[in-house]
């Protein structure tokens, strides 16, 4: 199994002057789950390198059994640290691709072509894609063949309006993931604010928020293994 793992570059939380990024834990509790299962797990970003780690996913109170081993970890801190080219990822080169959240994809993720491209690949040669709490942000612009958006008609999940609502960032965030789904024709589910909830639909595995990070990998996991002869 090769999976790749896409991580944002935007550091920059709207205009409030704080800083954004990926979510440690769903970055870590995902790799953990794939490197365990055997995978050969590669590390991409828009701009290569160290991407930005959210300042509030080091807090205590964030802190899981997953990023504790992250940070006892030196192989998975350095292939952290030097990221690849999100440009030079070419879809044949994976079975499957997976999207950790923090905020940081809502500004860049969402928005970058190459990343666009990659998920349209990925969707037409139907191999799984998962994707967790803002991580979903880069569903926003991928279509399918027909030009349809790819969430049209899809059961999906991201973080919800009430979870954005409670870290206060409902005015801060470029659109609201919940919302966006929505008129994009996709259907949206979403469980109880903060516990775990993930959604497949076909080859797309959704998670809601930072507590879904190891259930949506795991989920991502079993579809490919279901692929195996």
């Amino acid at each position: 199994m090769n999976i790749l793992m896409v991580l944002t570059s935007h550091d920059r939380l709207g205009n409030t002057g704080q800083k954004t990024g990926f979510w440690l834990e769903e970055f870590a509790a995902p790799y953990y789950v794939f490197k365990d299962a055997g995978a050969s797990v590669t590390l991409a970003s828009p701009e290569g390198g160290q991407p930005p780690l959210d300042p509030k996913s080091e807090e205590p109170d964030a802190q899981t059994a997953a990023t504790r081993r992250f940070h006892s970890d030196d192989q998975a801190r350095q292939a952290l640290a030097h990221t690849r080219v999100l440009a030079d990822m070419r879809e044949a080169d994976f079975d499957a691709v997976f999207y950790p959240g923090g905020h940081g994809p809502l500004w860049d993720l969402a928005e970058d072509g190459h990343s666009i491209a990659l998920l349209e690949a990925f969707g037409r040669a139907a191999k799984p894609m998962g994707l967790v709490c803002h991580g979903p942000a880069a569903l926003r612009h991928v279509r399918t063949e027909d030009g349809a958006s790819l969430l049209r008609g899809r059961s999906v999940t991201g973080f919800s309006n009430t979870e954005e609502a409670a870290v206060k960032l409902g005015a801060v965030v470029p659109f609201s993931i919940e919302d966006e789904f929505r008129g994009l024709g996709g259907i949206y589910e979403k469980g109880p604010d903060w516990d775990s909830y993930v959604v497949i639909d076909g080859r797309l595995v959704t998670g809601q928020n930072p507590a879904s990070s190891e259930a949506a990998a795991r989920a991502l996991v079993r579809l490919l293994r279901d692929d195996m002869p």
